[in-house]
C-alpha cells in the first residue's frame, strides 16, 4: 500500500509557530481558505490541545467530531481533557470517549515527565460542564464519515486503536474517508526526536509504538494516508520568546500548561500535533514522498524500543 510520508517542511515555514498555534499570519494568508470537515482523534495531552485551538479557531474548518484515546495520560484524563477543551473552546463537535489500552498487551505508562499528571502539564483543569457523547469513539468516527462520504479528513494524533478498532466494525470505511493525517512516526529518529543512525533499538515513535498491531492496521487499510513524523515536528519549535507573544486567552492557556513539563531546558518546545494540523490545512508547504511502510508488531526492534 503506498502512502504520503511528510519528511520535509520548507525552511520559509520554520519557526513559524505562532501561526501554527493561533492559526494566523502570512502562512494561512498564502492559499485561499479550503473548507475541511474533519474528526480530530487525539490522546489529549498539551500539544494535542494546541493542535485542538488551532483547528477550533480556523474558520476553514468543521470541526464534525472530538475522539480520545489513551496514551499521553490514562483515557479518563485525555476525556477529561477533551470536554474541559469543548467548554473553554465553545465547540458544538461531540466528544467521545474511546480507547483505554492497545490492541494487544498491556497499557504503557503515560509520560507524566512530559505532559504532566494530569497530561495537560498539572494545570488545574476545571470540572467540565460539557457531556459525554454516548457514543463509543469508533462508532461516532463511523457515523460522522457515512453520514459525509468521501468528505471528511481523519487527524490522528495518538495512538491509532480507535481507528483500527472503527475498521473492524466497518470494512467499507476507507472507501468513505476522503484522507487520513497522522501525527506519527520516526524516520530516521527515535521516539525523543534523537537521530537513530544505524541503531536499530531506537526506531519507535510514541503514537506508533504505543499500539503497533492499531497502526500497522490503520496505515495499510486503503485509504489516502499521510504520515507527519518527528522528521518534521521535531524541528518544528517554539521558543520562550514566541510563547511570550501568544495574544489573548488562547497565549494565556498555552503559556500554563506548558510551564511546568514541556518546555525543555533549552527554552523551545516542539509542535508536535500542530504540524499535522497543518499539513492537513496547507499541504502545498510541505514537500512529500511516496512509499510503503509496514510496523512492525510484536517482536523485533521495533518492540525492543518501546
Amino acid at each position: 500500500m503506498a502512502l504520503t510520508v511528510s519528511l520535509s517542511i520548507r525552511r520559509r515555514l520554520l519557526g513559524l509557530v505562532l501561526n501554527l498555534a493561533l492559526g494566523t499570519g502570512p502562512a494561512f494568508a498564502q492559499e485561499p481558505p479550503i473548507p475541511e470537515k474533519v474528526i480530530y482523534d487525539a490522546d489529549f495531552g498539551i500539544d494535542d490541545a494546541m493542535a485542538l485551538i488551532l483547528l477550533a479557531r480556523r474558520p476553514d474548518v468543521a470541526l464534525l467530531g472530538v475522539t480520545t484515546v489513551f496514551g499521553n495520560a490514562q483515557i479518563a484524563d485525555t476525556t477529561r481533557n477533551a470536554l474541559f477543551l469543548k467548554d473553554y473552546l465553545g465547540l458544538s463537535a461531540p466528544v467521545a470517549r474511546g480507547a483505554a489500552k492497545p490492541l494487544i498487551g498491556p497499557t504503557p505508562p503515560p509520560p507524566a515527565w512530559i505532559h504532566g499528571a494530569n497530561g495537560l502539564g498539572n494545570y488545574p483543569v476545571p470540572v467540565p460542564r460539557a457531556a459525554l457523547d454516548p457514543r463509543s469513539a469508533p462508532q461516532l468516527i463511523i457515523d460522522l464519515v457515512r453520514a459525509h462520504p468521501g468528505e471528511v479528513t481523519i487527524l490522528a494524533v495518538g495512538r491509532l486503536t480507535n481507528l483500527a478498532t472503527a475498521l473492524a466494525l466497518a470494512p467499507d470505511l476507507p472507501h468513505l474517508v476522503k484522507r487520513v493525517v497522522i501525527m506519527g512516526g520516526a524516520f530516521g529518529y527515535n521516539y525523543q526526536g534523537q537521530r537513530s543512525g544505524s541503531n536499530p533499538f531506537s526506531v519507535a515513535e510514541a503514537n506508533i509504538g504505543g499500539d503497533p498491531e492499531a497502526a500497522d492496521e490503520v496505515i495499510n487499510a486503503g485509504w489516502p494516508v499521510t504520515l507527519v513524523p518527528l522528521d518534521v515536528t521535531i524541528r518544528t519549535v517554539m521558543d520562550r520568546a514566541y510563547l511570550a507573544a501568544l495574544p489573548g486567552k488562547d497565549g494565556a492557556l498555552i503559556r500554563a500548561i506548558t510551564r511546568q513539563t514541556y518546555v525543555n531546558a533549552q527554552g523551545s518546545m516542539p509542535v508536535h500535533d500542530s504540524s499535522a494540523v497543518f499539513y492537513a490545512l496547507r499541504p502545498s508547504a510541505y514537500t512529500t514522498v511516496e512509499g510503503v511502510v509496514r510496523v512492525e508488531p510484536g517482536t523485533g526492534p521495533a518492540a525492543e524500543s518501546r
